[in-house]
């Protein structure tokens, strides 16, 4: 299995409804993109984020599903029309359990 953990930063005038729309899309990718095993994006309340606000973990099949994701038209949708326009900073991170 892999683990695929992206932190968010959104711009200074991304609003909360905006970044509330981003993580609805994001959590609804659960269950139309093949190899996603359990998916959860939420709220950072730690005061050691670096100011990344949000975080998304995706646990995938192996790494052939997790290649197949990032070009999959509906994860290319979410990140277009809802992360990149409010987008300020992402960190990636992935690896295998």
């Amino acid at each position: 299995m892999i683990e695929h953990i992206v932190l968010f930063k959104w711009t200074e005038t991304a609003t909360p409804q905006a970044i509330d729309a981003a993580v609805a899309e994001l959590r609804a990718l659960k269950g139309k993109i093949r190899g996603i095993i359990d998916l959860s994006c939420g709220t950072n309340f730690s005061d050691r984020s670096a100011g990344f606000t949000h975080g998304l973990v995706v646990r995938f099949t192996d790494r052939a599903a997790l290649d197949a994701y990032g070009p999959n038209p509906a994860h290319q949708h979410v990140v277009q029309n809802f992360i990149n326009p409010i987008r300020a900073d992402v960190l990636a991170l992935d690896y295998e359990v």
